[in-house]
């Protein structure tokens, strides 16, 4: 891999991981555009960069991320002054964060070989792609009603864990399930995204460094290590920008933009297929 193309994968990365797209399906394109050829450290290098993507919501939400202050939907808010009111806060916080986490995992455990084998399926990716565009072109008319109440609770907090799992069928997106899993527990679109951007710190950087521990032998050769740093730096600036870009649109103009986008993109790949162009998951 050169540089050029880990800056372009690296690009596509840090644009599509936190939009209600798919980089699974991106990460299908921009591979047959570069004319790359699957390889292990490849499939490494996607998963490794985005540890960049979860630096960029770290980085933009450390005061709400690390709750440095009250909570705005808190109607009681003790005095700043109140160290372990504020360690209450910040401990609330991490366990419903963990509660969401808690189906994934559990779901791997019971079905792993299920959806190991569709992972590498790209007409799987093409069709969910295509329905999940649909989907979304109506989303906001059935789930748009947010509720005065933008607390997020344990249980509101597990249900978005569950609809997180449906994002294990590749193409789906995992960010598109849980905002539509917060919007379906009555949260705004405003407050669903960036529930969905905290949930993905943790479950990204469970899956990162899973896919980092068990390839330390390749990763720690000097041109791939240089090629994983490259690729990080530029996927946190890209997701950086995407996030800031990405909660704008949502909140004035919801999601039917990204739903046609969907559909265009599946279109593509369902054709390509139809025509006998081999494609493969990076």
């Amino acid at each position: 891999m050169s540089f050029l193309e880990a800056f372009l994968i690296a690009i596509v990365e840090g644009l599509t991981e936190f939009l209600p797209v798919s980089s699974t399906g991106h990460m299908i394109i921009i591979q047959k555009l570069l004319g790359i050829e699957s390889s292990e450290f490849i499939k490494i290098f996607t998963v490794n960069i985005q540890f960049g993507a979860i630096l960029s919501v770290v980085v933009l939400y450390w005061k709400r991320f690390f709750r440095l202050n009250p909570p705005k939907e808190t109607s009681e808010k003790p005095s700043k002054k109140n160290f372990l009111a504020r360690k209450a806060w910040q401990f609330d916080f991490y366990v419903k964060l963990f509660i969401a986490c808690i189906p994934a995992p559990v779901l791997v455990i019971l079905f792993g070989d299920t959806i190991n084998s569709m992972l590498e399926n790209v007409l799987i990716v093409s069709v969910m792609l295509v329905a999940g565009g649909v989907f979304m072109l109506f989303v906001d008319r059935w789930f748009n009603h947010p509720s005065e109440d933008q607390t997020i609770t344990a249980g509101k907090a597990f249900k978005i864990g569950i609809f997180q799992c449906i994002a294990m069928i590749p193409g789906v997106s995992r960010s598109m399930a849980t905002i539509v899993g917060g919007m379906a527990q009555k949260l705004t679109r405003e407050k669903a995204t960036e529930f969905s951007f905290f949930l993905a710190v943790p479950t990204m950087f469970a899956a990162s460094a899973y896919k980092l521990l068990g390839n330390l032998s390749m990763i720690t050769k000097s041109e791939n290590l240089l090629l994983l740093l490259f690729g990080n730096v530029v996927s946190f600036v890209v997701a950086l920008m995407a996030i800031r870009w990405f909660i704008g649109i949502v909140t004035k103009y919801g999601f039917k933009g990204f739903g046609w986008y969907r559909i265009g993109i599946g279109a593509i790949l369902l054709i390509l297929l139809l025509s006998g162009v081999e494609l493969s998951i990076v």
